[in-house]
């Protein structure tokens, strides 16, 4: 059996085009080329690897376990040879320039994101940034720049724990949990409770579930800023983190939880390859900055 170095760039092209469109046919014209070169590629592939790496239907192609870890470490070789060009092309002095993949939860996309960027777009006009807003349920951002899809992503990390194998990160800021409610309730914590999927973390489960008061969810909804539409509507409270409460809607007001309110560590994570590239380098240090200022207001 081959060893795995013997993959071309091409190679890996390949792999990653087939299992973002679903099937050798779809493939193809993406890669210019045909539906009978595509199969014969990924057969070679194959044999070169030892694995099935797609399972074939009559709807396309679609990653075997194997085959999906392969696509994963493909689009992170491709993404080091484009780094690498650039950056062995590039002196020291010159401007950082290239693309930038951002993998970002909805409220860091809203309330973080844009000051970094805009100090990042002065400082460096030759970056191309794209920030994609992926649910911080499950592999969530960290699992997009594990998957080669982004370059680094906004996590919430929890207390203790360290990213995934071939990545590396850090805390950029710590948010405490608030209560939103409508303004002039007598009561606002004997309101129904509006809540959504992502809110559920093991960083506030054990003072969750401490607090007596905390009625099961009424009303649960996609994402925070349909909660707080939901909240300013008089449906309800909620229960959420500083920066999702950035920007409240009329008619809502946020009451403190006290000493013992629970926080949300909020950092990035990237790939330990690219964490020592130029455009990497750049961002972390722009939320850094941002994040520090953020802390403030906090």
């Amino acid at each position: 059996m081959s060893s795995a170095v013997d993959l071309a760039p091409q190679e890996l092209r390949i792999l990653v085009a087939v299992a973002e469109e679903g099937g050798f046919s779809a493939a193809a014209p993406r890669l210019g080329t045909t539906q009978s070169a595509v199969s014969h590629a990924v057969r070679g592939i194959e044999r070169k690897l030892g694995v099935v790496l797609f399972e074939r239907g009559r709807y396309g192609a679609r990653p075997t376990p194997a085959g999906a870890r392969a696509v994963a470490h493909a689009r992170r070789v491709l993404r080091m040879l484009e780094a690498l060009v650039r950056e062995a092309r590039d002196t020291p002095t010159a401007e950082i320039t290239g693309p930038l993949r951002i993998a970002a939860f909805r409220s860091a996309a809203l309330h973080l994101l844009p000051a970094v960027l805009e100090r990042l777009s002065a400082r460096h006009p030759g970056i191309e940034a794209t920030v994609t807003v992926v649910r911080e349920i499950g592999p969530g951002t960290a699992g997009e720049v594990a998957e080669g899809r982004a370059d680094l992503g906004i996590a919430t990390l929890g207390t203790g724990t360290r990213p995934a194998p071939g990545l590396v990160g850090d805390v950029l800021l710590e948010e405490p949990y608030a209560l939103v409610h409508p303004a002039g309730h007598p009561d606002p914590r004997s309101l129904p409770l509006v809540d959504w999927r992502e809110n559920c973390s093991s960083y506030t489960r054990a003072w969750w579930a401490a607090q007596d008061w905390i009625p099961a969810a009424t009303v649960r909804a996609d994402d925070d800023g349909a909660v707080l539409s939901m909240v300013g509507s008089g449906l309800g409270m909620a229960i959420m983190p500083a920066l999702s409460l950035t920007a409240v809607p009329p008619g809502t007001r946020i009451t403190d939880l006290g000493p013992e309110r629970p926080t949300r560590r909020v950092g990035y994570v990237t790939t330990v390859e690219l964490a020592g590239t130029a455009a990497v380098r750049a961002l972390v240090r722009e939320l850094r900055a941002t994040a520090k200022a953020q802390v403030s207001t906090v």
